[in-house]
């Protein structure tokens, strides 16, 4: 169940990073890069 959170909150990062074009600012950062560390640390660390 930890590797399917985190595969999707990895892609829910990415996702965020590829909506960056929106000038919204460093929030956005933010959100994307903590989504992709626990996506992360869920799918690939045991």
């Amino acid at each position: 169940m930890r590797r399917v959170i985190g595969f999707a909150l990895f892609f829910i990062g990415i996702g965020m990073v590829i909506a960056l074009i929106a000038p919204d600012g460093i929030v956005m950062v933010l959100i994307a890069a903590i989504c992709l560390l626990a996506g992360y640390n869920l799918f690939c660390c045991s």
